[in-house]
């Protein structure tokens, strides 16, 4: 079987990394094609299980190591489906002297069946492990005087503060994910659903659009038309940037990265520790706050557009918008804030 030519560049050239796969897909392919390479092993000899300790070495996650593995075992399992490797495979035993058709067909059906046991899971098996609970620290999620020190912390005497707070206002009292706030548009502030003030996540994760009701937390919109009125937004993306002068607001959307940084400028106090809030946190804190306030778990799924329990989703529909209504999970007083805003940019005038 050695002296075949067999390998990637030889007559029986194989393409590990077909045309057609995902970009997801060719990154874990061409991954796995440099470390068979390296080792100098030809693509009909496969040893998954020191690719896989190689990952694992390279401080892989176990679930990323994983799905590596998935994705060039699916690849090789239809690469051994394809006639056309089985007539390569017959055709490069003829190079062997003295080899008849019956053993032509010997020698691919053992090369076969040799690939398909180097890609056997049980070989290479990835242990994880899955974690029923997971600790505070691993995951921040505020209290609600937490929530409240987070907001008031920009201020709203300035231009980017008060825009600040329109960040972070939406962030908590939607639960929006950062790359939704940021494609935010003007009209998308106010919409309804069953009659409920609402905000419209026109694309989601998944590619999933969703109205999110604001329900008691509709206050959030104040901070925002403040903000936008102080903008001199009408139209267009909802949070923006300012040019150096800190002042002048730029017409394009903040990034995703421009959101993190926005928080990242904010830390608050948790457990006598001074620590940086992400977009996410703000995430997992409205749903931990709207749980602990009674709503739904399921409500709260669709609020947040998750995609578990798609089946059981698939079967209940869209819940009563009374029952995910928003109860006041926060206690801020955002007539106060207002008013001092008012005073801050009237005095400028």
């Amino acid at each position: 079987m050695d002296n075949v030519a067999l390998t990637t560049t030889g007559q029986t050239r194989v393409d590990l990394i077909p045309t057609g796969a995902d970009k997801c897909a060719r990154s874990r392919l061409a991954h796995f094609v440099r470390w068979q390479t390296s080792h100098g092993r030809p693509w009909h000899d496969p040893d998954l299980t020191a690719y896989r300790d190689a990952m694992l070495a390279d401080g892989k996650q176990p679930a990323t190591v994983a799905a590596h593995l998935s994705t060039v075992r699916a690849r090789y399992r239809a690469i051994v489906k394809d006639n056309a490797t089985r007539q390569a495979l017959f055709d490069a035993a003829a190079q062997v002297v003295g080899v008849g058709p019956a053993d032509r067909k010997a020698f691919v059906d053992e090369m076969l069946t040799r690939i398909e046991n180097a890609i056997d899971p049980d070989l290479s098996p990835v242990k994880q492990v899955t974690r029923q609970d997971r600790p505070d620290s691993d995951e921040l999620r505020l209290t609600a005087e937490q929530a409240g020190a987070l907001l008031a912390a920009p201020g709203v005497d300035t231009a980017r503060g008060l825009r600040d707070t329109a960040i972070i206002g939406l962030l908590l009292c939607t639960g929006v994910r950062e790359a939704e706030l940021t494609a935010l548009d003007v009209p998308d502030l106010r919409q309804r659903l069953g009659g409920e003030l609402a905000l419209h996540v026109r694309e989601g994760k998944g590619c999933k659009e969703r109205l999110v009701p604001y329900g008691a937390l509709s206050w959030a919109l104040a901070i925002v038309d403040r903000w936008l009125e102080v903008a001199g937004v009408q139209v267009g993306a909802v949070v923006r940037g300012f040019y150096r002068d800190g002042q002048t607001v730029r017409p394009g959307r903040l990034t995703v990265r421009a959101v993190q940084d926005v928080l990242g400028a904010y830390p608050i106090v948790a457990d006598g520790d001074l620590v940086t809030v992400k977009p996410h946190d703000c995430r997992r804190t409205y749903a931990r706050r709207l749980y602990e306030a009674g709503v739904d778990v399921v409500a709260i799924q669709q609020n947040l557009g998750h995609s578990d329990l798609k089946t059981t989703l698939g079967y209940i529909g869209a819940l009563d918008v009374a029952r995910r209504r928003p109860p006041a999970i926060y206690a801020f007083d955002v007539a106060g804030l207002m008013h001092q805003a008012k005073m801050a940019f009237d005095g400028e005038n």
